[in-house]
């Protein structure tokens, strides 16, 4: 077959053709009478494997060395082109994430694009230091956009740099509630926790429709952050989970005091008694923990709360009733 119609049936032209042979990738079997190239089905099928290798992304040599090489793996290849392929791809999605979130800043000119650039790479510095100055002026200058903070948020080891993006987080123009809600289903428990925090400490409404979801996470640490910034905003479903955390011992000092701020009125104040008591007395609450939600109760206002004391002041268990006497004694003996 010679050139001309071998171009037509496989789509390479003429031209790149000649410049395979001139690489030594295909060398046509014959010569006709007048000198013309001509192509046995074998070189057809190498021109076509050269294609074919050319659409994966190799270089014209690497091509050449792949179909020369006796001990080539297309496994290997294959293997090595996807690492190649990926790690082009991150570069590209980190560069496309780079520029949005300058377009998203909004830039009025040169001068406040650069610096949102500075402070974009400040954020992603390995120094502490630049972290926190870098979070600590994203809310006076040009803003960081707030999908960078939130990356910042749940990536920072460092407790003092975390408590400054958390703040710059807080002070943004909104729409973080939703990335760190997400955030919430990491499969790694450090990246769970940083989104409850920064999420509890977001002022706005949106936040508090996403931390009474978050109630019932099935993590427990989710759950604490939830609660304690939910009861600080009024929320009486927290009352639950920090009936909980007393019952657990996690943080049950931050818990009891958080349920005496929300018996603000003798409804909720009787509803938190009667759920507190209700624990107490479930036979399967540890001592431990028993005590622990007779000391809930010391600052429970009314009625109910004062005849819980009572009955728990001649529990049989020495601690519960000690502890309750004492408290009684406190109130003077009444709600």
């Amino acid at each position: 077959m010679l050139i001309g119609e071998v171009a037509r049936r496989s789509g390479v032209s003429a031209r790149m053709l000649r410049h395979y042979e001139s690489l030594g990738l295909v060398r046509p079997s014959g010569r006709t009478g007048s000198g013309y190239r001509e192509y046995s089905d074998a070189d057809i099928r190498r021109i076509l494997h050269v294609e074919s290798l050319r659409s994966l992304g190799l270089s014209l040599r690497e091509i050449g060395r792949a179909l020369d090489d006796p001990g080539f793996t297309p496994s290997a290849l294959v293997g090595d082109l996807i690492r190649q392929t990926r790690a082009r791809i991150a570069a590209q999605t980190e560069l496309l994430t780079r520029l949005r979130r300058i377009d998203a800043a909004d830039p009025a000119d040169w001068e406040d694009a650069l610096q949102v650039v500075a402070l974009l790479h400040a954020l992603g510095s390995r120094s502490a230091d630049a972290r926190q100055r870098a979070a600590l002026s994203s809310a006076d200058e040009v803003p960081v956009p707030v999908e960078a903070l939130v990356e910042a948020v749940l990536n920072e080891p460092d407790t003092n740099v975390a408590g400054a993006l958390r703040w710059s987080l807080a002070r943004s123009a909104g729409g973080a509630e939703e990335l760190l809600a997400q955030a919430l289903d990491s499969p790694v428990a450090a990246v769970r926790e940083r989104a409850a925090r920064a999420l509890a400490e977001l002022p706005d409404e949106g936040a508090a429709g996403r931390l009474q979801e978050a109630l019932g996470h099935p993590d427990a640490v989710v759950r604490v952050h939830a609660a304690l910034s939910l009861a600080t905003r009024g929320a009486t479903g927290a009352v639950p989970v920090l009936i909980d955390m007393v019952v657990a011992g996690r943080r049950d000092t931050d818990a009891a005091d958080a349920l005496g701020a929300l018996a603000a009125d003798r409804t909720t104040a009787d509803r938190i008694t009667a759920a507190v008591t209700a624990r107490i007395t479930e036979p399967t609450t540890p001592a431990a923990a028993r005590g622990r939600l007779t000391q809930a109760l010391a600052d429970v206002p009314g009625q109910a709360a004062s005849r819980a004391l009572t009955e728990l002041a001649r529990d049989e268990d020495r601690a519960v009733s000690l502890t309750a006497a004492y408290l009684l004694r406190l109130r003077g003996g009444t709600g």
